[in-house]
């Protein structure tokens, strides 16, 4: 325990350190005393134990082919995530929200996430909703009040149930909507999604831009990795000053191995008589009720939701 708590990667820490603060900051004075910190601490050490996922992209391209979900109409798993997730910014309290990211977890490591992956990939993304949330709910006043207040230049910064309550509707729609674009994410590869938009008239030149941006993230991340062993195998990350010229290097060097990367993509293109188009060829899955009835049982409960005032 001693060792992986050490190995804690700065992004997992401070995701770790602001599930805590936030966690805590919803729940005082809803709870008994002991009860907010424990709880508090204990999702911050969950998230903080959970890693970030390097290579991030390279993982969601594999999960989404491997995904258990991955054989399921391309266009219904678009329309349903995108269903949910405006159901989700529709809900006025925070419950139906967060049991549609409950739901939509839980589908994505049924589909072979795991928990831990699923965690590791949240990272980045809770780090800003976390954010988010910690700056709805501590604000400055001139005078305590609230119920906590922290001394800050000249002033206070104070937590009440006002801000408690808002930040717990934005943080709730926040997560539902992670959770919906997740699933989509982590369950259909990136043919499949081109050809749903290319059937909805989304735009070409869009549509290529897209493909070459996705191709060049994976490109960009395997010459970036090739580069960091190669500066470290010559110790260019000994030292706190000698890592920081180690590392602008690295990356002064990628961007002009970029643009030359996409010049001789482009002559390749060109010689091959490309046309202005991008395509792929996709496999053709059948819309199934079992399906259908993963997005309409989620649906029909928010707009009972909404319906009941939620």
């Amino acid at each position: 325990m001693r060792g992986k708590i050490l190995n804690i990667e700065p992004l997992s820490l401070l995701t770790g350190a602001l599930a805590a603060l936030v966690g805590w900051s919803l729940l005082a004075g809803s709870l008994p005393r002991p009860w907010p910190a424990a709880l508090a601490l204990a999702l911050g050490l969950a998230l903080a134990l959970g890693g970030h996922s390097h290579g991030s992209a390279v993982q969601i391209d594999r999960l989404a082919h491997a995904s258990r979900w991955a054989d399921m109409n391309a266009a219904l798993k678009t329309l349903g995530c995108c269903g949910l997730l405006v159901l989700t910014l529709c809900c006025r309290t925070p419950w139906p929200p967060l049991g549609v990211f409950v739901y939509t977890a839980a589908l994505c490591m049924a589909g072979g996430a795991g928990v831990r992956r699923y965690l590791g990939l949240m990272a980045l993304p809770a780090a800003f909703v976390l954010l988010s949330a910690a700056a709805l709910l501590w604000r400055w006043a001139p005078a305590p009040g609230g119920l906590a207040d922290l001394p800050l230049a000249g002033g206070w910064l104070v937590l009440d149930a006002a801000s408690q309550a808002l930040a717990r509707l934005v943080l709730a729609r926040a997560l539902g909507a992670l959770g919906c674009l997740y699933l989509l994410s982590l369950s259909t590869p990136l043919p499949e999604l081109l050809a749903v938009l290319r059937q909805a008239h989304a735009p070409a030149l869009l549509l290529d831009l897209a493909v070459l941006i996705y191709r060049y993230i994976f490109l960009m991340l395997d010459t970036a990795a090739r580069m960091r062993v190669a500066a470290a195998s010559r110790l260019g990350y000994e030292g706190a000053g000698r890592s920081l010229r180690t590392t602008g290097l690295v990356y002064a060097n990628l961007l002009g191995r970029s643009f030359a990367r996409a010049r001789a993509c482009q002559q390749a293109m060109e010689s091959r008589g490309w046309e202005g188009q991008i395509r792929f060829l996709t496999r053709r899955h059948p819309v199934r009720a079992g399906h259908i009835a993963l997005f309409a049982a989620p649906a029909a409960a928010l707009l009972a939701a909404l319906a009941l005032g939620g």
